[in-house]
């Protein structure tokens, strides 16, 4: 099975790409002036199966709490992930591969532009679908908005094309 991963950072804010205002007048943005953010690591298969998991942080522990979730979904895999500090320096990930390396064939994303990852595709789906211009009254509506986001969106993408990319 080919499966694929990314991370991304959701920051509670409003990113504003366009808006509409009188010309001549200055458009009124409204921010939160927060520093809060969901980090989601997610997965996409070959078989078209996902797992996104919402972290309040992206580090060796939670990557290795989401390798768990993964190899429990998927058994069996080719594993495509990129060259973050904390997939490729960390001793533990470097062990939990080792241990599973009869289930889990690890292939790293080439350095450079990020378009061969489908995962980002997906992040960016997310963050304008979601986030778009909606501004959420408190941390908690951002969370639920962004968690019922990827729990129900299914992406139909093809992860050949991004890989041959």
């Amino acid at each position: 099975m080919l499966v694929v991963e990314d991370e991304s950072i959701f920051n509670y804010d409003v990113k504003v790409r366009s808006v509409w205002a009188v010309k001549g007048s200055k458009p009124r943005i409204f921010t939160t002036g927060s520093h809060k953010k969901i980090v989601w690591f997610g997965s996409l298969a070959e078989n078209g199966a996902q797992l996104f998991k919402k972290y309040n942080t992206a580090d060796s522990n939670t990557f290795l709490d989401y390798l768990k979730h993964l190899k429990r979904k998927y058994p069996q895999m080719i594993f495509y992930i990129d060259r973050s500090t904390y997939h490729k320096k960390e001793e533990r990930v470097k062990q939990f591969f080792r241990k599973n390396r009869k289930n889990i064939k690890v292939r790293w994303f080439p350095p450079g532009p990020p378009e061969a990852n489908p995962l980002e595709e997906c992040w960016n789906q997310g963050k304008n679908d979601v986030l778009g211009t909606t501004f959420f009254n408190n941390f908690q509506d951002f969370k639920k908005a962004t968690t019922n986001y990827y729990r129900t969106k299914r992406f139909k993408l093809d992860l050949y094309k991004y890989l041959c990319h």
